[in-house]
């Protein structure tokens, strides 16, 4: 809801518990009034009266009280908008107008010939905000920065700064810090989302699991990036961000060609960092996820099993093992195509190899369709390996530098989607495979970072960032409405491109290439923050952990593990014994059970994985179901006590597996003492509303 004043120059965006309030001055300075909990348009017109203070020498009154600020004038904060012509650098802009459409409000400026657009939504309590630049004069326009959004906190004392760092098999681990004067700036300068960050922010004074003011901000840009959370020196807190790491060049607009920034969400929740939680996994599943209502699946992975050593009459007997433990989607992964029989060959050449399957992918799809599964494959369209027919046809479609060093990562280059041809030749070849057998899935993998990103002969080279990822964009559009039926999963060796513009493009997402149990409750942990469990595929693997740390998990352990979000197995069933696929098909049906509560239900993270017993728990209706796991026992101690959260404190619910009736405010103790026994061991608990 957008409420206006009379004079048109305040505007209140309003949601079920927040508003967010932006106020023009007589001067056309645009000013942050209020973000926090709901207010009224007489409230937001009252800040409005005065809303800067008075000089202070070698100080800006705008600085940290702009909505968006931009190069120029007497600024001295970190501008969201730098732009240069060939006669000026910076902005001197002047409103022209605003407008309403639906719940999307559109504030218009101008510069000369640059038209700056402002649009604000509000979706629940999520503010989304971004930024559209045309160049509606003769001369170009040279685009250094243009962050899609700058959030203005209230004055606090004590901010605490909340973000997800990692590295590869180590991804969007937690950590809080206080914020301390200064800017405090996380992103990429990878090419893609990246293992080190995932774009998302959170800022608390004091707020715990399930109270507390909560400030979140999430970027949904899938290429390099940047958020730049400031301190400033009257103590007044920032928040800018945006696609590019630094301000060397985003794009250069023509005449009559325009940039859309991607979008900036914002979230304030007064139900600490569970509460922010559950309304941003909300948001995604109301508005970014496609068929967000569907159930996904339970998936079989072939690559932890064969690695490179594949073959149709291989995948078939994995097949059969997979259907028979009740696996509903059969993914064959690298291995498939070209010369692909390592590494070193074979990407680009998106055909199958006629030694392994010499009547192509559609006999073998066929089988794993009579078995009652569906049938996936992976890919990975952005890369080429020089060993490829690809390559040696079109060596000047990569990335790379004249006269430098060729780096050649995992031994393949970066081909240079921003290219129209690319564009084309990766189109042509994906549509002819979606269209050449009954594949319902597709593993879209990444497994570099951008390194020799050059493109000789374009006039503007830098552009490539940019249009690397809008052409990637552009692509998966384009096949998801060709083949409508095809599901799509996000990979970048594991966690490497996870953010909310490429969410709302595939179905799930591959959190992590490490498998080990233990490690993933801290990274699911970490990734709950701001993701839902519907897109968080989690495997189960074999024991001990050969691909990663050698560690010795229970079967038990590892399923309840990646039953935390979308379940899928990777082991090598082929040397899985028959005790071992016999507890495996009661945990996937287990899991079928569960899989609404998992998938759709409100989450709410009981103990954090931080040594002895932790847990998660799912609310949907009448059903919770709570995951716990006892990483370890010392001294003695025995298992702690679990009060559940979300449940109706007036209601009695029934647990499924004792039979026993306890109240809304229920305390678990005995189904864990009896589902955790030992170290390293878990539990799924199940409670219904009677």
């Amino acid at each position: 809801m957008v409420d206006i004043a009379e004079n048109g120059r305040t505007w209140l965006l309003s949601g079920p518990t927040s508003s967010y309030a932006l106020h023009l001055t007589d001067g056309d300075e645009l000013l942050h009034l209020h973000w926090g909990p709901r207010i009224a348009l007489a409230d937001a017109e009252a800040l409005a009266v005065d809303p800067l203070p008075g000089y202070w020498p070698f100080e800006s009154p705008l600085d940290g009280r702009e909505e968006y600020p931009v190069e120029g004038g007497p600024r001295f904060v970190r501008p969201a908008l730098s732009v240069r012509t060939d006669e000026r650098r910076g902005t001197e802009w002047t409103f022209e107008a605003y407008d309403t459409e639906g719940d999307e409000l559109r504030l218009r400026f101008r510069d000369a010939g640059l038209a700056v657009t402002l649009h604000y939504r509000m979706r629940g309590d999520i503010v989304e905000r971004w930024v559209t630049l045309d160049n509606e004069g003769p001369a170009r326009v040279e685009l250094l920065r243009a962050d899609a959004a700058t959030w203005t906190l209230p004055d606090r004392d004590g901010w605490r700064l909340s973000q997800l760092h990692g590295r590869w098999a180590a991804e969007s681990r937690l950590v809080t810090a206080p914020l301390t004067y200064g800017d405090k700036v996380i992103g990429s300068r990878r090419g893609h989302t990246g293992h080190q960050h995932l774009p998302w922010v959170a800022l608390d004074t004091d707020a715990t699991e399930e109270h507390g003011e909560v400030y979140g901000c999430a970027l949904g840009w899938s290429g390099s990036w940047r958020i730049a959370v400031a301190q400033l020196p009257d103590a007044r807190v920032q928040i800018t961000g945006g696609a590019g790491y630094d301000d060397s060049g985003l794009l250069m607009l023509a005449a009559g060609e325009s940039y859309t920034t991607p979008v900036f969400a914002g979230l304030w929740s007064d139900g600490g960092f569970g509460g922010a939680s559950r309304a941003w996994h909300a948001y995604q599943m109301a508005y970014v996820i496609p068929d967000a209502d569907r159930d996904r699946p339970v998936l079989f992975n072939s690559w932890e099993a064969t690695n490179f050593d594949i073959s149709e009459e291989q995948q078939t007997a994995l097949a059969r093992r997979a259907a028979a433990i009740g696996i509903e989607l059969f993914v064959v992964d690298d291995g498939w195509f070209g010369a692909r029989t390592s590494d070193r060959a074979g990407l680009g050449d998106w055909t199958p190899n006629p030694d392994r399957f010499p009547q192509g992918l559609k006999p073998l799809a066929d089988q794993v369709h009579g078995l009652g599964m569906q049938f996936g494959i992976w890919v990975e369209p952005e890369m080429v390996n020089p060993d490829s027919e690809l390559y040696r046809a079109h060596p000047d479609w990569v990335q790379y530098q004249v006269g430098r060093k060729r780096t050649e990562m995992r031994n393949q280059l970066v081909l240079n989607l921003a290219r129209e041809d690319v564009q084309e030749y990766l189109w042509e070849q994906l549509d002819a495979l979606l269209s050449s057998a009954p594949i319902d899935y597709v593993k879209w993998d990444f497994n570099r970072c951008f390194t020799d990103a050059g493109w000789p002969g374009e006039a503007y080279p830098q552009r490539l960032w940019v249009d690397h990822v809008r052409a990637l964009y552009a692509l998966l559009d384009r096949l998801r409405v060709a083949h409508p039926g095809v599901a799509f999963e996000s990979c970048s060796g594991g966690g490497g491109r996870i953010d909310l513009g490429v969410t709302s493009r595939t179905d799930q997402v591959w959190t992590s290439d490490n498998t080990d149990p233990l490690d993933r409750l801290a990274i699911q942990h970490g990734f709950s923050q701001i993701h839902p469990a519907r897109i968080m595929a989690a495997w189960v693997t074999d024991s001990p952990n050969t691909q990663l740390n050698g560690r010795v998990s229970s079967l038990r352990f590892r399923f309840v593990s990646a039953m935390a979000g979308v379940l899928g197995v990777g082991g090598d069933l082929m040397e899985w014994t028959e005790e071992e696929l016999a507890e495996a098909r009661e945990w996937v049906e287990l899991y079928k059970e569960i899989r609404p509560v998992v998938q759709h239900g409100e989450l709410y993270r009981l103990r954090p994985p931080e040594g002895g017993l932790s847990a998660v728990q799912y609310v949907r209706g009448d059903e919770t179901v709570v995951l716990a796991w006892l990483q370890a026992q010392r001294y003695g101690e025995p298992v702690p006590v679990l009060r559940l959260r979300g449940l109706d404190p007036t209601a009695s619910y029934e647990c499924r597996e004792t039979g026993e009736v306890h109240r809304g405010a229920v305390l678990l103790h005995h189904g864990l003492r009896v589902g955790l026994r030992g170290d390293l061991d878990a539990a799924v608990i199940r409670l219904c509303r009677i």
